[in-house]
């Protein structure tokens, strides 16, 4: 998470997720707007795939509830069809 807007306010502490948590967050619903957003964050900002697959690995695979080759395969699609090789 990065903090916005340090420092500006006295009770009001500001947050937003990374770009790679937020793509991330849209791994298990994986709609068409989900993917839309994870294919403008992999081009704009640029996401580099392998930092995506490794923090998915570390960090939301292993508290994610359900099939997990499900959220593994969709990981190996957005890679596949949006950061082409």
């Amino acid at each position: 998470m990065t903090a916005l807007f340090q420092g500006q306010f006295k009770h009001l502490h500001l947050f937003a997720l990374d770009p790679y948590d937020l793509a991330l967050s849209k791994l298990s619903r994986n709609i068409a707007v989900d993917r839309e957003d994870v294919e403008y964050l992999a081009k704009t900002i640029p996401l580099d795939p392998q930092v995506l697959r490794q923090r998915y690995s570390d960090e939301l695979r292993p508290i994610v509830i359900g099939d997990l080759r499900v959220h593994d395969q969709t990981l190996d699609m957005w890679i596949e069809a949006y950061f082409p090789s």
